[in-house]
């Protein structure tokens, strides 16, 4: 079985079915799928040691699993791994998952990794304010791709993320057109990129309006307990808020509970729509991950394949689930 007898069946040039297997992203979809069928119907098989040899590469990417908090929002990245691995085995690539509690020794692992292994490159999660890791890659000319802005410079790097202020400013209106003024924020301490992008489209949605958020909005560490603890205490003051919105679906579970043991009952709205949150009802915003997955596959290989040019960076746009909780 070769390269020429996939193409005869798939009826393309044997150069669309090689640019098929290493550079996918160069192939009309249509075309791309007609290879992919033939493939899979002849039992083609790459002679993937012949491959590198002949490309220098290993198609090994590698990305990180982040530590487990409380089980809900672990589910996000969950997805978004499940859709990464997924697309970058169509693409020609296997991933390798590697573990780390801190940025520090997440960069001491790329050292380990990049000296044991012959990797491609690398999907980072998790991006913040001085993020240590990129400059720490970009140094030594180590392709990657973050599944999240380069919050001090957005021309950094080619970055994948989802704009989380639109997500916030759509629960917001949706709770203004509910007949809701005084809209309340639980989010994470000041400093967060992601925080501080999420908290900006419920404040700027407010002002919008001519409704003023001082006093609405209250800071704490993520976690069910804490979104509860820190929703009594808005729900305590003397004109409370009577909606939610919350930076995480774990703040958001918390506040819940705060909620409905007071008259009359507050709305909540979560950020990540993850499974919990469609189990007991509760309204969301969710963000398309497997989209996301996909296009930071899509740009690590176009970075591989042209090293001299940057992609230009993905925002993509969440939506509201809507439930009953709003």
């Amino acid at each position: 079985m070769t390269i020429a007898t996939v193409a005869r069946h798939a009826q393309v040039s044997r150069q669309t079915v090689s640019n098929v297997i290493n550079a996918p992203h160069i192939v009309r979809e249509e075309t791309r799928q007609r290879v992919q069928d033939a493939i899979i119907a002849l039992g083609y098989r790459a002679n993937q040691a012949a491959r590198q040899m002949r490309t220098g590469r290993s198609r090994l990417i590698a990305v990180r699993i982040e530590p487990t908090r409380d089980g809900i929002n672990g589910s996000v990245l969950d997805r978004f791994l499940h859709g990464l691995t997924e697309t970058a085995e169509v693409a020609g690539y296997r991933t390798m998952l590697y573990t780390a509690a801190d940025p520090q020794r997440e960069i001491a692992t790329y050292d380990d990794l990049l000296g044991a292994y012959d990797l491609d490159g690398f999907v980072l999660t998790g991006t913040d304010h001085g993020d240590p890791r990129t400059a720490w890659l970009a140094a030594r000319g180590v392709p990657f791709v973050t599944f999240g802005r380069p919050w001090d410079d957005p021309d950094a790097h080619c970055w994948v993320d989802v704009d989380g202020a639109e997500g916030t400013a759509q629960a917001t209106r949706h709770l203004l057109t509910a007949g809701h003024r005084r809209i309340g924020w639980i989010g994470w301490p000041a400093g967060s990129g992601v925080g501080d992008d999420r908290r900006s489209g419920w404040r700027d949605t407010l002002r919008e309006v001519d409704v003023d958020p001082t006093g609405l909005d209250r800071e704490t560490a993520d976690g069910i307990a804490e979104g509860e603890h820190t929703a009594r205490d808005l729900l305590a003051a003397a004109t409370p808020p009577t909606a939610l919105v919350c930076a995480s679906d774990s703040l958001a579970l918390g506040a819940l509970q705060a909620a409905r043991a007071v008259e009359p009952p507050v709305s909540v709205i979560g950020f990540d729509d993850t499974p919990v949150a469609a189990a007991i009802g509760l309204t969301s915003v969710s963000q398309p991950l497997g989209d996301a997955a996909a296009r930071c596959v899509d740009l690590l290989t176009a970075v591989l394949d042209g090293p001299r040019r940057t992609p230009a960076p993905v925002l993509l746009q969440p939506s509201l689930v809507l439930r009953h909780t709003a």
